[in-house]
């Protein structure tokens, strides 16, 4: 066995750092690649060489596979890690890693190959005996729901739910578009879609069994929460699905870390294969955790980049999980908006330190989260004897962290953890789908608190802010007249407000006890509860952190620029991105919903639809435009 001194991780953010920490404890020097967008981010000060690969976008950053084997070898690298996304299931890829003398950590090629259509997959695993999913060729109104999906690929790009056959056509044509900008390969199939299933998937290194896990929890097709081991499954289920991963394994002679994932109807008890991962999975941490095992070092085993140390009382199939552990993806994200991804500057990035508490973050405080890549921050995972313990510790610490700059998922994922329905285990592909336990509604996103008091902490703390920048009167209280003729009030962008009176012993608000008010913390009282708020004011934007929740606010201001006013019926990006299809043009008179134009960030289409009836009467959006949040794309104004 050859000496492997240095690992390149062809890949960005969490991952990267996560290899980087089993290569250090292995003492494995690192190599770090990063694009310009990302060339502040904590990993690539993390390894010991890092690579500039110049530009942006995917295509010409980590897509780039020769660009990458060059840097390996620039770096002096012996192994290249892929991660997960980009390049890491590219069989070109792989043999282009190896035709350079370097070593892949990860399957074979031709298991890439063999696993890397998922319409080929399928057959393969048929024949292995794996039951697969298989829709008609020419489906009717009985075969209703399907799914069309991607056969390259995954993270729910290029995938679509079909409830009408008239929509089919226009379903396949819309995944092929997203999967070809986000895969270079526009190859789409069509299956039955299995309503309140749930996605169920087998970790394996080799063809070794090492668990199974629970990923149900998804928003757009696209995995949320995950845990392990599987809740509530029946016995006989959980060796059937470790038995059939064992087989897909087999079937294609497989090396190293991979995941079968299946979708699992409880009504019926059966299961159907959905695809396999030929590579690490974003939550193989909850493995890790109720397993007691390094599964990047099982990677470098399986390559030869260390020798292999196996413990037969803790590795293998017969191995049981200790206690749960549950994972959750913390997104730059705004749920009450489609999930609208968000960038911009994290003021702050900290979640708190508590025992059984895993944080794998890509971002820190003062990172900058932009455009080009998945919106993914960190992965926050909780380990406890118990799965209730686990998901109550997560909550716990998600609902302390303090994330400001940016909107997040952080009070959904702690409105899923809470609920009823997750705590009893019924989880379901559907969970936050309409109807489901817990859907994406503003109101469902978790506690808000005291509208009124946080109002409060935010006007008051703004005050003492004021009050402490003055160079005179300091010794004035803030807000204090000779003669209380109206209480101060501030307005935020909302529609909200807050009042308040100042006196020269301090605060008087309607129904409110200020205990103590400073530029960074007020105390608040009402009803003999007292309450402690953290407050970050950076410009206009105030963060207010209580017990229970995270509030952003924006302090409106107290006039209006007219040049900042846009026409009714104006169209607005909601989000940075780019243009990608535009399906009208002025003087089309359009219907209230119909489909204007497509942006694409952070690697998922949004499509901006007709607010109302009328007529196109501007169009300022062109197909490749990049363009910022805000922006007036079209105006559409309503027939006379």
């Amino acid at each position: 066995m050859s000496r492997i001194s240095r690992v390149l991780v062809a890949n960005r953010g969490e991952i990267a750092s996560r290899v980087f920490r089993t290569c250090r404890s292995l003492g494995i020097s690192t190599v770090a690649v990063f694009s310009d967008a990302d060339a502040s981010l904590p990993y690539v000060a993390e390894a010991d060489v890092a690579v500039r690969l110049p530009g942006n976008a995917p295509a010409e950053t980590y897509l780039r596979g020769d660009l990458i084997v060059a840097a390996a070898l620039r770096a002096g690298a012996t192994a290249v890690h892929p991660g997960y996304g980009f390049l890491s299931e590219n069989a070109s890829f792989a043999r282009a890693v190896i035709d350079a003398g370097l070593t892949w950590v990860g399957p074979s090629p031709a298991s890439i190959e063999q696993m890397g259509s998922k319409i080929g997959a399928k057959a393969l695993m048929k024949a292995a005996g794996v039951p697969v999913l298989e829709a008609p060729a020419a489906p009717t109104e009985a075969d209703l729901p399907l799914l069309v999906k991607a056969s390259a690929g995954g993270g729910g790009r290029g995938m679509r739910v079909v409830r009408s056959l008239a929509a089919l056509d226009a379903e396949v044509a819309a995944a092929r578009a997203e999967a070809e900008s986000a895969f270079g390969d526009g190859t789409v199939f069509v299956e039955p879609y299995v309503e309140q299933g749930r996605h169920v998937e087998v970790q394996v290194v080799g063809s070794t069994v090492y668990g199974d896990r629970d990923c149900s929890i998804q928003r757009r097709h696209q995995k949320v929460v995950e845990e392990a081991p599987a809740p509530g499954l029946p016995d006989e289920v959980r060796a059937a699905l470790h038995e059939a991963a064992r087989k897909a394994a087999e079937a294609i002679d497989y090396r190293g870390a991979g995941t079968v994932e299946f979708l699992y109807d409880e009504k019926s008890e059966r299961f159907f294969f959905l695809e396999m991962n030929t590579r690490l999975q974003v939550e193989h941490p909850v493995t890790e955790e109720v397993l007691a095992v390094d599964l990047v070092q099982k990677q470098l085993e399986a390559a030869g980049v260390v020798s292999a140390t196996v413990d037969p009382s803790t590795d293998g199939p017969t191995h049981n999980p200790m206690g749960s552990a549950i994972e959750v993806r913390l997104y730059a994200e705004d749920p009450a908006a489609d999930y609208a991804p968000q960038t911009g500057t994290l003021t702050r990035f900290e979640v708190p330190a508590i025992d059984g508490l895993r944080v794998e973050a890509g971002f820190a405080s003062g990172s900058t989260v932009t455009p080009f890549y998945d919106a993914m921050l960190a992965k926050v995972i909780a380990w406890a004897p118990t799965r209730e313990e686990a998901a109550r510790r997560l909550a716990a610490g998600l609902s302390r962290a303090r994330i400001h700059g940016v909107r997040t998922n952080r009070d959904q994922l702690v409105a899923i953890l809470t609920s009823d329905a997750f705590l009893a285990g019924e989880v379901s592909t559907a969970f936050l789908t309409d109807g489901g336990p817990l859907d994406a509604s503003a109101e469902d996103l978790g506690p808000s608190g005291d509208e009124r008091s946080v109002r409060t902490a935010a006007a008051l703390a703004l005050a003492e802010t004021a009050k402490a920048a003055r160079r005179v009167q300091q010794r004035i209280p803030a807000g204090w007249r000779n003669v209380g003729s109206q209480p101060q009030r501030l307005e935020f962008t909302d529609g909200t407000s807050a009042e308040w009176l100042g006196t020269r012993v301090g605060y008087l608000v309607d129904g409110v006890t200020v205990v103590s008010a400073a530029p960074d913390r007020v105390v608040l009282e009402r009803d003999g509860l007292r309450t402690t708020y953290d407050v970050a004011i950076c410009g206009d934007r105030i963060d207010v952190d209580g017990p229970l929740s995270h509030t952003a606010l924006e302090r409106a201001p107290r006039f209006v620029d007219p040049a900042t006013q846009v026409a009714e019926g104006s169209l607005l990006a909601p989000m940075p991105g780019s243009v990608v299809a535009v399906h009208v043009a002025v003087g089309a008179e359009v219907t209230e919903g119909q489909p204007l134009l497509v942006m694409e960030a952070m690697k998922m289409q949004h499509t901006v639809a007709a607010p109302r009836a009328g007529v196109v009467t501007e169009l300022a959006a062109s197909v490749g435009q990049q363009v910022e949040a805000g922006v007036v794309l079209a105006v559409v104004e309503e027939q006379a």
